[in-house]
């Protein structure tokens, strides 16, 4: 229904809920042992994953890890689909066979083989009746009978073709409830097939190059496949000629949005979703299915993470940046001009890389932080959390590891400091907080633990510490805010619920009110001491926000304020910078929210009449994090695109007309 699960290469998993804006809500970082080939829901909201390494694993959505694994018993596993009720798994592994596992509260239980046959099975598919299995392998697809576990038919792919001189590997297949089986191959078709008697009743060469992916919709009048050049294309069922009752498959939609190899395409009830090996995430809604033209017809494409991970210790003027398996510590640097707006200053000083943290094992990184003095770094895994102590003599840096840190802190799902370096906060399971005291000359002590008062199944996500070292808030998989007294150690209040997704939160220095950023882009602001929203959150709230600010794609990730001016917040996401200003009027709909440079060209008496709260700045693109260092600085983190793009292969090289 509402979710997404997506797979990629470092064996991280992700989940996008479709309900909150396409918030990429949960992350299961990677393992360098884990290769995730397949992912189904089965049984609900139960997410399976098997790959490579021959296991089949389920993934605990609410602790963020993977739960439990059982060998598959036939050696890699490439493809993995459940029937229709989730109640069974098939498998389809590298020893040729396609096996059944039983789908269990607790887990799966493997429950027989089908007949085996030689060439590794690629891809499977069950017939909506749960009656069949069809799986596609090397120049071969097989139909297999589930209750007798016999082959039912075998087609050669390639029967039709004269003079083959290379082997057809079949990478997608899909099994319609009519009884017609739907390829994808490396020969670049898509071929229609009637299992029965055999025969191929249609066929469409979409590409000189493989078609590696394929997804039906459900109610199996469109298709989308994608391709190794990058283009995704769409079939749909249509008949013959107005008022037939004959229909017939028709390619008619090409899209280019990828430059490399779409691995994996899904189809939901609006939109086709392609993923492939630049990193991208594409949504495609279809105009058709939309009740009208706008914001939620929209292009959607995702790169970059919703959540933060990058890290600032601003007294000391770090910036931690946080990699899969290990940690950069930078020193920035410094400049003594000054020039006008627009201007690059030079620089008296270069950014100075200070220390590289590498983690051992195979387990990536979940969260990390550095602490405001820059004294302190902390980062955790899936089995082990670890804590440096840092001490600067001149040009150099000592690292110690401080040692016996508690064991109760694991898993740990995010990290924050408080505002004097004396205390670490750790988000932890079932919605709990723990509470370091740090100790010098380098150590640290268990001082408390924070729970929900209602209890909570799911992690915590997101936490801020007011700088007065009074309050912290938390938030968790269930969007449920929880805000706690720090020198009470209890439970202070809950902020009201909100049925979207919670992205970034701050609590205000010096009025303690929580600014709360929400994944439908909406924006409130909770007052900690009264335990209420605040006169301003509620006009906000009667007035409504621009229109423009509400149809942004990405959300705001990040949460700072002005410490000159009380009024201003700042905010951004990976494409702006914006300061909002609460002493100035909300911008109505008819009003210009991009007019930051429009002003710049007005007379002062005209620039007073379209002055309004948003100043949105979009000069630095992809943004991963702004925070402010001091009362004359901002810090700007930006990851080129391009920076990502040279990393990965080259495309396949297409001739285009005219060159």
């Amino acid at each position: 229904g509402g979710r997404l699960a997506l797979a990629r290469t470092d064996g991280a998993v992700e989940v996008y809920n479709f309900a909150a804006n396409y918030f990429q809500e949960k992350v299961i970082p990677g393992h360098e042992t884990r290769s995730v080939e397949a992912l189904c829901w089965a049984a609900g909201e139960r997410l399976f994953g098997a790959g490579l390494g021959g296991d089949i694993t389920e993934y605990d959505l609410a602790r963020l890890c993977a739960a439990r694994s059982v060998d598959g018993g036939g050696g890699p596993i490439w493809s993995m689909a459940a029937n229709s009720g989730g109640t069974q798994l098939a498998i389809g592994c590298e020893d040729g066979s396609v096996k059944l596992f039983q789908v269990v509260p607790g887990g799966i239980q493997f429950e027989r083989n089908l007949d085996r046959r030689k060439g590794r099975i690629l891809c499977l598919s069950w017939h909506p009746a749960d009656t069949h299995i069809a799986a596609g392998s090397i120049d071969i697809l097989r139909v297999f009978d589930v209750s007798s576990g016999q082959t039912a038919q075998r087609i050669m792919v390639n029967y039709h073709v004269q003079k083959v001189t290379r082997e057809c590997i079949v990478w997608g297949i899909a099994f319609l409830s009519s009884g017609t089986v739907v390829t994808s191959d490396s020969f670049g078709r898509v071929q229609f097939w009637d299992w029965e008697l055999g025969t191929l009743l249609e066929s469409h060469t979409v590409s000189a190059s493989a078609v590696l992916s394929l997804a039906v919709s459900e109610d199996e009048d469109s298709i989308i496949v994608g391709t190794s050049t990058g283009a995704t294309y769409q079939f749909q069922l249509l008949p013959v000629k107005m008022g037939s009752l004959e229909k017939r498959w028709v390619r008619t939609k090409p899209f280019q949005h990828h430059t490399h190899d779409v691995r994996a395409v899904a189809h939901s009830s609006t939109a086709l979703i392609s993923g492939g090996l630049d990193a991208q995430l594409v949504i495609r809604p279809l105009m058709e299915k939309m009740q009208k033209k706008g914001y939620e017809a929209a292009l959607r494409k995702f790169t970059f993470p919703h959540r933060c991970l990058v890290s600032c210790a601003r007294k000391a003027r770090l910036l931690l940046f946080q990699f899969s398996q290990h940690l950069e510590l930078w020193r920035l640097g410094s400049t003594e001009e000054t020039g006008k707006d627009g201007e690059v200053l030079p620089l008296c000083r270069m950014p100075e890389h200070l220390v590289q943290l590498k983690s051992k094992g195979p387990e990536h990184i979940y969260c990390s932080c550095v602490s405001p003095c820059g004294g302190w770094v902390a980062y955790s895994t899936a089995s082990r959390f670890h804590l440096y102590r840092l001490r600067y003599e001149g040009d150099g840096v000592s690292v110690r590891k401080v040692p016996k840190v508690p064991k109760l802190l694991l898993p740990a799902y995010q990290l924050q400091f408080s505002a004097d370096s004396g205390s670490l906060f750790v988000a932890s399971a079932r919605g709990s907080v723990h509470v370091l005291q740090l100790l010098e000359p380098g150590g640290c002590r268990h001082l408390h633990t924070f729970r929900p008062p209602s209890g909570s199944p799911e992690a915590v996500y997101l936490l801020a510490a007011s700088a007065d070292g009074h309050w912290l808030a938390a938030v968790g998989g269930d969007w449920a805010i929880h805000v706690y007294n720090l020198k009470c150690c209890k439970h202070h209040c809950t902020v009201p619920t909100y049925s979207c997704a919670v992205t970034a939160i701050a609590i205000h220095p010096v009025t303690n009110n929580l600014v709360i950023a929400y994944s439908d882009q909406q924006l409130f602001e909770f007052s900690v001491p009264e335990k209420q929203y605040t006169a301003w959150s509620r006009t906000v709230q009667n007035c409504g926000l621009h229109k423009g600010w509400l149809e942004r794609d990405a959300p705001i990730t990040h949460i700072a304020f002005n410490p000159k001016n009380p009024a201003h917040i700042l905010l951004h996401d990976v494409y702006m910078f914006c300061i909002l200003d609460k002493s100035l009027p909300l911008p109505d709909n008819s009003a210009l929210l991009m007019n930051q440079s429009t002003l710049k060209q007005l007379p002062e008496t005209a620039r007073q009449r379209q002055l309004h709260a948003f100043k949105i700045c979009k000069k630095f693109q992809p943004l991963l994090f702004a925070d402010v260092l001091d009362e004359n600085s901002l810090v700007m983190v930006e990851r080129p695109i391009m920076d990502v793009k040279t990393q990965l292969p080259l495309p396949i090289q297409q001739k285009k007309f005219g060159t």
